[in-house]
């Protein structure tokens, strides 16, 4: 028997679930360079939930995509954090419906008996913070992968190859 790698995932809808750091770190990686339109974010107080709407780069296809020498992939999937008591934001206003951003990291802060403060990190010194009583986040594909608008692989940093 052989390890399962990430590859694997590649052809099928992501459905991750994050209860822990180390699976937020998981998720975290895998929404690194989505796109997030500020209308396509919901904070719903009675269901004590806040969901965002992405354009998901397809990091698991990249190493395909690369091989086989075609575009790069996205796909809308929704950011689902649970149990969720309140959210603020810094550098966003929910005003600002068509505005852009460029997810960079979800990332948690724990606080007292399993609670915490759960930060959407964009680009441009933009955040969302939203308070939990315990870590609840889900990833779920939900339209088929289609050809990123450049065709490239988000780039960081001094990193010039795309690699």
């Amino acid at each position: 028997m052989t390890d399962a790698t990430f590859e694997d995932g590649a052809e099928r809808p992501l459905r991750l679930r994050a209860e822990t750091q180390e699976d937020l770190a998981v998720i975290s990686a895998l929404v690194q360079d989505a796109v997030v339109v500020v209308g396509d974010t919901a904070w719903l107080p009675k269901r004590r939930r806040f969901t965002l709407l992405i354009n998901r780069f397809r990091w698991e296809d990249a190493p395909s995509a690369d091989r086989q020498k075609r575009g790069f992939e996205r796909v809308k999937s929704l950011l689902v954090i649970g149990d969720a008591h309140r959210v603020r934001s810094d550098g966003i206003s929910p005003k600002d419906a068509d505005v852009v951003l460029s997810l960079l990291a979800v990332e948690f802060e724990p606080g007292d008996d399993g609670a915490g403060i759960l930060r959407l990190v964009f680009a441009g010194d933009g955040e969302i913070a939203v308070e939990v009583e315990c870590l609840d986040v889900s990833l779920s594909d939900v339209s088929r992968p289609y050809l990123a608008v450049s065709g490239h692989r988000p780039q960081h940093g001094d990193d010039v190859t795309g690699k």
